[in-house]
């Protein structure tokens, strides 16, 4: 879980060491049977992250969404990749950001030609 996530639990741990190592790999590579984090959780404590000229409040809505979603492996990809194709909010919009991390969501740990395929359409990629 240490190269998997961002961390996990006491909890978490001893749920997961009561499965198989198979089912718990099944469960890292199949994020949508995972619960995502809960959106008005973190609305209700940060109501100003809906701001949408605030680019810190997006880093914030993200930094709280991988620590608290059990999606573990999508969000650490998703980071991966973000490392990797460097683009970044000097440079492009928030909009444009969020719009690209969700890219990275949805195909960063699938097909990589698929993954490139879709970066080149990326307004922020190409800005």
């Amino acid at each position: 879980m240490r190269r998997a996530s961002f961390g996990a639990s006491h909890e978490l741990l001893e749920t997961l060491c009561n499965q198989t190592y198979e089912e718990t790999v099944e469960q890292l590579l199949d994020p949508e049977n995972q619960p995502d984090y809960d959106e008005l959780t973190f609305f209700r404590y940060h109501p100003m992250a809906q701001t949408l000229y605030v680019p810190r409040h997006a880093q914030l809505n993200w930094l709280y969404r991988m620590t608290n979603s059990r999606r573990y492996l999508q969000e650490k990809i998703a980071l991966f990749w973000h490392h990797v194709f460097a683009t970044g909010t000097a440079k492009a919009s928030r909009d444009a950001m969020q719009a690209q991390i969700d890219m990275f969501r949805v195909y960063g740990m699938g097909n990589y030609r698929t993954l490139l395929i879709e970066l080149a359409k990326d307004p922020a990629m190409i800005f």
